[in-house]
């Protein structure tokens, strides 16, 4: 039997690798390319507290299932880089939220987030500008009474690692939290910033955006002015700055205790002379410094 002669193309033949190329993207489509980096956002710093060549992502186990208030509409209230947004941001890469203080954070098993919160006595070592931290506690991610904002992203939750404090600071923030919304139903939640470090130590620019020269030993925490319009995000300027529940808010951390409130120079607010004092960069959030041992005034 005759058979007919065998045509060989030449393997490294241009003609060759195209069609095979075309051949694999008809046949098997997707294969051929793979988003090498799904998901990268913000990097942490090493020594930050967070594992490092990781991403950062939300926390999930505090914010897994949100229930929304009953005739809530869709997509209202959803705290922003939480999931929708309404897109009328202010150029700050995550959409501003509508209706808030509408949402509340709700852990699988439905108790509030604060109900989560591991308890344990906890120590500040050294100052606020030089010390360090033991037994920190987390604040969740956000809660029914509180969402807490990145001041380097803008965008919400804030991190993890930059969310711990003493036991007794946040028993604190929680009272003053629990008395803005008893005070206010309906309103915005009140919307913190950054603690400390899980063990405390320097919280510099090497961390992220201007840094802090305190927030060193569990005793320091940011928390931002209610907006005029009720979103719970950050003030970008005085004006959208709500004056009456600003001010409430600093009486509400004098009368729990604080060694310190530290305000804007530019909002007008006002108490003790001993204790809220004016300082730079404080226009779109008060500073709160409790005292060693100090607990919440009742």
């Amino acid at each position: 039997m005759i058979h007919p002669p065998r045509i060989r193309f030449p393997t490294r033949h241009p003609l060759v690798a195209v069609l095979t190329v075309l051949i694999a993207v008809v046949l098997f489509p997707g294969v051929t390319h793979r988003d090498p980096s799904p998901g990268v956002a913000h990097r942490d710093p090493p020594g930050s507290g967070a594992p490092t060549g990781r991403v950062a992502q939300p926390e999930k186990r505090m914010l897994a299932a949100v229930h929304r208030a009953p005739g809530v509409p869709s997509g209202a209230g959803v705290p922003s880089g939480a999931g929708e947004s309404s897109g009328a941001g202010e150029s700050s890469g995550a959409g501003e939220s509508s209706g808030a203080g509408m949402w509340a954070g709700v852990t699988e098993r439905g108790r509030p987030p604060e109900a989560a919160i591991a308890w344990r006595r906890s120590r500040a070592v050294g100052k606020p500008n030089h010390g360090r931290l033991l037994g920190g506690v987390e604040l969740p991610a956000a809660g029914t009474l509180f969402v807490t904002v990145d001041p380097v992203t803008g965008t919400s939750p804030n991190r993890a690692w930059r969310r711990y404090g003493t036991d007794r600071l946040l028993r604190v923030l929680l009272r003053v939290a629990e008395e803005h919304a008893a005070a206010h139903p309906g309103a915005a939640r009140l919307v913190i910033g950054d603690l400390s470090r899980p063990h405390g130590g320097r919280f510099g620019p090497e961390y992220g955006g201007d840094g802090h020269r305190s927030h060193q030993n569990g005793l320091d925490a940011d928390v931002y002015y209610p907006r005029r319009d009720g979103l719970e995000r950050v003030p970008r300027r005085v004006g959208q700055v709500d004056r009456r529940l600003a001010q409430e808010l600093v009486n509400r951390f004098v009368r729990a205790g604080a060694q310190y409130v530290f305000v804007g120079p530019r909002t007008g607010l006002r108490g003790p002379a001993k204790v809220v004092m004016t300082l730079a960069n404080h226009d779109d959030h008060l500073h709160v410094r409790i005292r060693p041992g100090t607990g919440v005034r009742r």
